[in-house]
């Protein structure tokens, strides 16, 4: 009987790889970090390189992560790049690596989102979702402290708990917005690449632009705007415990998550 399974899952493995086009030699796939190392969202990058390589090693295909905390030089640059730099140093990013998918983890300001740099996509939502998911719960629960958040530690659904363990397991803190932000784009990034290892960096930044498939633990098709905005639901939390999720039902028009935050880039 062990013998069968074994053979049953070196079957699936074959197959699995064969499906995912991936050559028998393992493909190495570079993702550049910008920014300081000693943060919630640098660790939650760190997540994501794990898990990343937990599946790369059935698929043929490994991440390597190069930290930089400055402009880096074109050697540095791999096929994607994690900013956590302040906006002036993101603007520098995007606009000398036009064709590379520049994933902001670390600013929320809306007129990075508004203005629309082809390759700037951002993982945290916007002030303006923020603002728009606190309204709607007020339009609910009048008088509510409650604030919203992108993450929280005691999220439960939708394997979230299981992510939770993780990663305070692995770092002996609990996962916060940042943490969340960092995991989701090198996890994202993964689960795009991997499809296609041999993609470029300008057929990766397509891809996300248009087929993106991520729910981020979160129990939602994620997917990117024309602003560079991910779409995500967010969570209502009042003295630290999980009080509702945004969009709020009955109250969000249209009750999807293009009702949080700015759906166009300015004109």
């Amino acid at each position: 009987m062990r013998s069968i399974r074994r053979s049953l899952r070196a079957v699936f493995l074959t197959t699995l790889c064969s499906a995912a086009g991936v050559n028998a030699e393992s493909a190495e796939i570079v993702i550049t970090y910008i920014g300081a190392t000693n943060t919630a969202a640098y660790l939650g990058v760190q997540q994501g390189l794990a898990e990343a390589n937990v599946q790369g090693e059935f698929l043929g295909t490994q991440y390597r992560l190069i930290a930089v905390s400055s402009l880096p030089a074109e050697d540095d640059i791999g096929i994607a790049i994690i900013s956590a730099v302040s906006e002036p140093a993101l603007r520098e990013l995007a606009d000398k690596f036009r064709d590379v998918p520049m994933l902001n983890v670390a600013l929320n300001a809306a007129t990075l989102r508004e203005q629309c740099s082809e390759n700037l996509f951002h993982i945290g939502p916007s002030d303006t979702m923020l603002a728009d998911a606190n309204q709607q719960w007020q339009q609910k629960m009048p008088g509510s402290t409650a604030r919203a958040q992108t993450w929280h530690k005691s999220f439960r659904k939708y394997a979230a708990g299981q992510l939770n363990s993780r990663f305070s397991k692995r770092f002996s803190r609990p996962m916060n917005d940042d943490a969340w932000a960092g995991w989701a784009a090198m996890k994202l990034l993964a689960d795009t690449v991997v499809r296609r290892p041999s993609m470029t960096s300008r057929e990766l930044l397509i891809e996300l632009q248009t087929n993106l498939a991520f729910d981020g633990q979160k129990g939602s098709d994620l997917s990117f705007r024309e602003t560079g905005q991910l779409r995500q639901p967010l969570l209502l939390v009042d003295e630290g415990k999980i009080v509702g999720e945004a969009p709020v039902r009955g109250v969000a028009v249209p009750p999807n998550l293009d009702s949080l935050g700015s759906l166009f880039c300015a004109k």
